[in-house]
């Protein structure tokens, strides 16, 4: 290995460690925390899901079939991200919405498998949320697909 491929792979290395740190901490959003205090305040799958982009089993939120009258708050900052009148049965076992509550969720290019997807996050603290896909229903034609785990229900 010369010097250049080693300086650009040491690079490369310390790049992908302070993104995965920035995400960990969620640094540069409005509500910021260390990564021992949001190991602290989420379970460990929330704490994946929710830091580490990770994802709930299909099927396993009690979110994904309640459809009482409500609002969903993240998980990690309290932020009202969903109305319940903007959420619908998709039949992929993951609560979902066709659209958001206004200034609630921040998207980014997910590249983590071989297609390039939509990631939605806390747009205040920066917790993962899911992903958005183009097969929902009308008005907006967009499925919410959101872990269960990153968010709270609170009824109406």
């Amino acid at each position: 290995m010369n010097r250049r491929s080693f300086l650009f792979a040491g690079t490369a290395l310390a790049g992908a460690a302070a993104a995965g740190l920035t995400r960990a901490t969620g640094a540069g959003f409005e509500i910021t925390r260390t990564e021992a205090e949001w190991r602290a305040m989420l379970t460990p799958l929330e704490y994946k899901v929710m830091r580490q982009e990770g994802t709930e089993r299909a099927g396993t939120s009690p979110l994904d079939k309640l459809y009482d009258a409500g609002t969903y708050l993240c998980r990690g900052c309290d932020l009202p991200l969903y109305a319940s009148r903007h959420k619908y049965d998709s039949g992929t076992g993951w609560p979902s919405f066709w659209q958001a509550l206004p200034n609630a969720v921040a998207t980014k290019p997910d590249r983590k498998l071989l297609v390039v997807r939509t990631e939605l996050h806390c747009r205040r603290c920066g917790s993962h949320l899911g992903h958005v896909f183009d097969d929902g229903p009308e008005p907006t034609g967009k499925r919410h697909c959101i872990n269960g785990v990153s968010l709270k229900f609170v009824a109406a």
